[in-house]
């Protein structure tokens, strides 16, 4: 599917917002990928789509995440904020065609992330959380600032993500997915 079909779709299937939040996911990951050496038209195609599920109903969402992701973790299944994820990269691929298995799992990783994610599966998770068209200065600067750092930019970005996700959800008493956890032990290991 071409970009400009991809993106007239996510204006169908997406509110205002989220689609806005969509372009600025896939401008930032194209950026990040030209600096970290991944492909920026892949980049930009997985930010399009990360979120192409996120307007759908909850009960269907966990029906075809429930049905089609079978390393859905048990606190991510009936998590509103995380389960989008699984079925944005189902959706990726059922409706928009994407084949590609490091779009479809960059998509799937970018809420609750897996230990060893890969260069490009850090790229997109990064750019959701850094955009400029929807995330506030506050919230964004706070990752973006280890971006810049000579030594492990990614895994530095990624721990401050991380960081900030735990603290949000212990302050709300929000269950925290267990891979999540996993992830951020990892990414602070790497950066200490």
């Amino acid at each position: 599917m071409t970009t400009d079909a991809i993106l007239q779709n996510l204006k169908n299937d997406l509110n205002e917002e989220r689609y806005e939040h969509s372009i600025g996911v896939a401008e930032m990951a194209r950026e990040l990928a030209e600096k970290f050496g991944c492909d920026p038209e892949k980049a930009y195609v997985a930010g399009l789509l990360h979120d192409c599920a996120k307007c759908m109903d909850f009960e269907l969402s966990r029906k075809i995440a429930l049905e089609n992701t079978p390393d859905l973790d048990d606190t991510e299944k009936d998590n509103r904020k995380t389960i989008h994820a699984p079925v944005s990269a189902y959706v990726a691929w059922e409706k928009y065609g994407v084949t590609d298995k490091e779009i479809l799992s960059a998509i799937r990783l970018h809420t609750i992330g897996k230990c060893g994610m890969s260069v490009f599966e850090k790229i997109i998770f990064i750019a959701d959380k850094v955009e400029h068209r929807t995330r506030e200065v506050e919230f964004r600067s706070q990752i973006e600032q280890y971006l810049v750092e000579k030594d492990n930019p990614l895994d530095k970005a990624m721990l401050k993500s991380f960081e900030m996700t735990i603290e949000s959800l212990v302050k709300r008493q929000l269950p925290i997915c267990f891979v999540t956890i996993g992830v951020y032990n990892e990414m602070l290991t790497k950066c200490k």
